[in-house]
């Protein structure tokens, strides 16, 4: 059995966030890859929708220039041919800071002969914020009409 493109994918993403290795990273792209991260764009520019290889590259730099991946853990994962969708809780550390940031995310992502052709990413961005603000987000409270 060949090992799964999630795995070779996963490992040369955390080596060009932590080591700026691009080149495992890059070859594991398609040239035409559609990457969206859903998140607080406002609050990092780096989330959002790309297009093409050198987009996504020019996010996973913007990313490593940031954080430093410190842990990962999958909650939750499933496996088909040439997709992946799992549950993944990060510990980083923003470079700027040295501020420990926790993180859920939920990551769907299909290959096409071992590359990466889409990836779509969820963030717990509750939580994101406010860490990023350093204080609790209050809500105001919700009332039933009734």
């Amino acid at each position: 059995m060949t090992e799964h493109s999630l795995w070779r994918f996963s490992r040369a993403l955390h080596r060009a966030i932590n080591d700026r290795h691009f080149d495992d990273v890059e070859a594991l792209i398609d040239e035409d890859v559609d990457w969206a991260l859903y998140g607080p764009i406002d609050m990092f520019p780096f989330l959002g929708a790309r297009q093409g290889k050198e987009a996504v590259l020019e996010v996973i730099r913007q990313f490593a220039d940031n954080f430093q991946v410190r842990r990962f853990d999958r909650e939750s994962i499933m496996l088909g041919v040439d997709s992946a969708a799992s549950m993944l809780r990060y510990s980083l550390t923003a470079l700027d800071s040295n501020k420990p940031i926790s993180l859920r995310v939920a990551q769907f992502a299909q290959f096409k002969a071992g590359r990466l052709v889409s990836m779509r990413v969820l963030i717990d961005t509750f939580d994101l914020v406010e860490q990023a603000l350093g204080r609790a987000i209050h809500l105001p409270k919700m009332t039933s009409v009734g």
